[in-house]
């Protein structure tokens, strides 16, 4: 299709599949365009127009995308659709995207109904971390011990010996803390998805699958463990947002 005043041609930018009667009116995406909706049966996608000769890749329409399909995530279940995804019209969602796969997104749908993606991020107080590890790791008291005076920056064996050790004695602490920070969610959710993390004062990075009658349970649960752990652990709660990590999105692309 073509954009009547300049001519130039539109595609139909593709954020999510949802159910018909949990459309969202009023939305607008990338380039502040009018969300719209293409339906097929009983599932619908949500789409706006895109010009064709400027595939979307900047940060503000990253942005844009997640804010629509967090929004249709709000009113109902969505399968979110990979950032970038674009199809030449409105016939083409039909055809490629809805009608060929109609019966298995209405599935996922199904099974997302009353389920909202929260995400649970765990740090380690640095500091704390640190001092418990040369606490209880004698080689690494005294290999910090023996290093301490040597000049900023130098390299020396003892250095990268005493890296080493630190290192190896925050991964068994991790996959302990770790352990026990699923532990305690589990029986909150409905499913899990470990994320990868990285950095010393990582601890746990993870998707949450919440039935929206638990959220207030998990919530409280989760402020009781924060105030606990505060003084070595924080956590840090964001969601809900639409369920990405338990929707294989790529496949939609």
């Amino acid at each position: 299709m073509h954009d009547t005043l300049t001519g130039v041609e539109l595609g139909c930018y593709v954020y999510a599949v949802l159910r018909a009667d949990d459309a969202v009116t009023g939305l607008q995406g990338l380039d502040d365009a009018a969300v719209d909706y293409v339906g097929s049966g009983g599932v619908v996608a949500a789409v706006s127009a895109l010009p064709l000769d400027r595939p979307p890749g900047r940060r503000s329409e990253i942005v844009a995308h997640s804010k629509v399909v967090d929004a249709l995530a709000s009113s109902g279940p969505v399968v979110p659709i990979q950032f970038g995804s674009v199809l030449e019209d409105v016939e083409a969602v039909k055809r490629a995207l809805l009608e060929s796969a109609e019966e298995r997104f209405s599935d996922l749908l199904d099974g997302l109904d009353g389920l909202v993606q929260l995400n649970l991020r765990a740090r380690y107080v640095e500091e704390q971390v640190l001092t418990e590890v040369v606490r209880d790791n004698p080689a690494v008291a005294e290999l910090r011990a023996r290093t301490r005076d040597l000049p900023a920056g130098s390299v020396h064996p003892d250095l990268i010996r005493l890296g080493e050790l630190v290192s190896r004695a925050i991964d068994d602490v991790r996959s302990s803390d770790s352990n026990a920070v699923l532990a305690a969610v589990e029986p909150y959710v409905a499913d899990v998805r470990v994320r990868a993390g990285a950095g010393v004062d990582h601890v746990l990075d993870v998707a949450l699958l919440v039935e929206r009658g638990r959220r207030d349970d998990l919530e409280q649960h989760l402020e009781d463990l924060a105030e606990a752990w505060h003084e070595r652990i924080r956590l840090r709660l964001v969601g809900p947002v639409a369920p990405y990590d338990f929707v294989e999105v790529d496949s939609w692309a």
